[in-house]
C-alpha cells in the first residue's frame, strides 16, 4: 500500500487522523512520501511540516503522539485516512480535537460492549454472568429482557430518574445479549431502522 505522490505538484498528500475508538477526526495535515513511511516504520503519525519545511512527529514536543491504528489510501490513492489512538490533546491549543471539539463519542461504549459480551459468550468462565445466561439458553434470555423491561416500564411511571436510569441500563444490557444469542449485534437494528427511514 503506497500513496501516488506524484499527483501533487509539491509531492504532499492530505492525510485525515481519527480516533480509532470514538471516530472523530482529530486533524489534518500533510505527508510526503517520507513522512508516510516513517509513519509506518514508528507506528506514530509523521507530517510534512509546510511551515518548518521538515518531517514532523505529531507529539514530538509536546508528548502527545498519535499511535497509528491503521492506514487507508482512497479510491484514488492521493490522500491517506489514519486511525489513531491519541496520547492527550491533538491540537496545539490544548483540544481534543484542531477543531476545538470534546473527542468523546458515547455510542462507542456500546460497541466496547458488545465486544465484552462477544468475548465472555465463548468463555467457560464459572463467575461471569453473562456466560451463565448464554449456557442457560435462549430462553432464560428472553425472560431476562421481559424482567427487564416490566421493571423498567414501573420505574418509568414513578418520579425516581436514578432508579428508571439504571433498570433502563439493565433492559439494554440484556437485550444486547438477547441480540448476540440469535446472531445479531446492535449495527443489525440500526440497519433495520435506517431501511424505514426513506
Amino acid at each position: 500500500m503506497k500513496p501516488d505522490f506524484s499527483k501533487s505538484p509539491d509531492q504532499l498528500i492530505p492525510a485525515i487522523v481519527q480516533d480509532a475508538k470514538t471516530h472523530k477526526v482529530l486533524m489534518l495535515g500533510y505527508m510526503n512520501e517520507a513522512a508516510f513511511e516513517a509513519t509506518q516504520k514508528t507506528q506514530k503519525v509523521t507530517f510534512y511540516s509546510r511551515s518548518k519545511q521538515r518531517l514532523w512527529t505529531k507529539g514530538e514536543e509536546s508528548g502527545n503522539f498519535l499511535n497509528v491504528s491503521s492506514l487507508h489510501l482512497d479510491c484514488d490513492q492521493d490522500s491517506v485516512l489514519i486511525y489513531a489512538h491519541p496520547d492527550g490533546p491533538t491540537c496545539h491549543l490544548g483540544t481534543d480535537t484542531c477543531w476545538g471539539e470534546q473527542n468523546t463519542n458515547d455510542l462507542s461504549f456500546l460497541s466496547a460492549l458488545e465486544a465484552i459480551i462477544t468475548e465472555r459468550k465463548a468463555s467457560d468462565a464459572p463467575n461471569s454472568y453473562v456466560a451463565s445466561l448464554f449456557k442457560a439458553g435462549i430462553n432464560k434470555i428472553a425472560q431476562k429482557v421481559g424482567e427487564e423491561a416490566v421493571e423498567t416500564v414501573i420505574e418509568a411511571k414513578d418520579n425516581d430518574d436514578a432508579l428508571f436510569l439504571n433498570e433502563s441500563a439493565d433492559l439494554l444490557f440484556h437485550y444486547l445479549i438477547l441480540l448476540q444469542a440469535k446472531g445479531f449485534t446492535l449495527s443489525d437494528i440500526v440497519q433495520t431502522l435506517a431501511s424505514r427511514n426513506r
